[in-house]
């Protein structure tokens, strides 16, 4: 069905009744019925000067593989207009699904990447993002659960529960689930995009992401690790941050320079003690990982549970430290024994990495809409 309204032209393009596939190219002003349960069957592409309307209640169900995700081109935007008691879900196509069963979000905006790059996405070349608008807007996305995200066609190209590439800070992302999910929670590829009022649970790699120079705010985030779970990957963390792409542009402009504020890592899992007590089974490699030139401020951190680090805070790595002018402020819960390594490394020259007393971390009651016992 396509119509036109008296006063512009833009034409609104809406499913008809009996039509709950989602796969294709999505042009014009794409609108789903919240009383239709939708099924993504391939790549949903919403294209340049198109929008998606996805409103509250909506239930997307995906197809197993990584062929199933949405994809928001540049100049497209996505509007998911969930409420807290009207969240949209977007989820695996059957029951007792696990982590990777679909591909995940993937928004593409004009917003700068470290050294005014233009970077493309592991899908294809083809789908670029980046550009020199810190303030360009990819849409509204408020109230979403995106669950068991993260299908992967090999080790090196995998999606993660939601990838900002680019994306602007005229962009509202506010408000989101992300539980069960192959590679990261979610993953800020550059951009200016700022995102409050995030739960990831039993992410397998990273819970939080960030690289190419992105320069937003994450405020309120919270991650868990559950009883029970095992993460597959051999470097887990709970904050990945690259200054440049890969760290393989150390002379780029324009590092990842960010704030985290209100954050907790929440492990907790029993970790297998081998007889090296070393070799533990489901630790995490370093609780806040910060390299490759990244500068961050961590405002309001606490770590705690039952679970197994290396470090909790660690500037090092082959292809460059991390800046030295970052400001990292971590409560510890743990215990001596479930730190195998360092609260610091190295521990000299990051006078601004503290472990300290007193930080309460991401509030838990923001996430009531979410049903998560905490």
């Amino acid at each position: 069905m396509a119509s036109c309204s008296s006063d512009d032209n833009t034409v609104e393009q809406e499913l008809p009744i009996a039509t709950d596939e989602l796969v294709g190219s999505i042009q014009g002003s794409f609108s789903l019925d919240e009383s239709i349960s939708y099924t993504i069957t391939g790549p949903v592409i919403v294209e340049d000067g198109a929008e998606l309307n996805i409103p509250a209640g909506t239930t997307i169900k995906a197809k197993k593989g990584f062929n199933s995700y949405i994809l928001v081109l540049q100049g497209g935007k996505i509007n998911v207009r969930g409420t807290a008691d009207k969240p949209v879900t977007i989820t695996a196509d059957i029951d007792n699904a696990e982590q990777g069963h679909w591909g995940g979000l993937i928004i593409n905006g004009k917003a700068p990447l470290a050294g005014g790059t233009i970077g493309s996405t592991e899908i294809s070349s083809a789908h670029q993002y980046g550009g020199d608008n810190p303030n360009d807007n990819s849409g509204v996305i408020t109230y979403l659960k995106l669950e068991y995200t993260g299908a992967r066609s090999s080790a090196d190209v995998e999606h993660n529960g939601l990838t900002l590439n680019g994306v602007g800070n005229g962009t509202k992302i506010e408000n989101l689930f992300i539980p069960n999910g192959a590679d990261d929670g979610i993953e800020f590829f550059g951009g200016t995009v700022d995102v409050k009022n995030l739960l990831v649970v039993n992410s397998d790699d990273d819970m939080f992401d960030f690289t190419q120079g992105y320069t937003g705010t994450l405020e309120n985030a919270y991650g868990i690790w559950e009883e029970g779970f095992i993460s597959s990957e051999s470097d887990p963390r709970g904050i990945e941050a690259d200054g440049n792409l890969d760290g393989n542009f150390p002379d780029h402009s324009g590092q990842s320079n960010f704030t985290v504020r209100n954050i907790t890592f929440d492990l907790r899992l029993n970790p297998a003690l081998d007889s090296d007590t070393q070799n533990v089974t489901n630790k995490m490699q370093d609780v806040i990982k910060i390299r490759r030139g990244a500068k961050a401020m961590i405002i309001n951190g606490l770590l705690k549970g039952t679970g197994t680090v290396i470090d909790l805070i660690d500037f090092t790595d082959g292809k460059g430290a991390g800046d030295m002018d970052s400001s990292i402020s971590l409560t510890n819960t743990l215990s001596p024994e479930q730190i195998l390594g360092r609260s610091v490394n190295p521990e000299t020259g990051y006078n601004n990495a503290i472990i300290e007393e007193g930080n309460s971390g991401c509030p838990t009651s923001i996430f009531s809409w979410t049903g998560y016992s905490f």
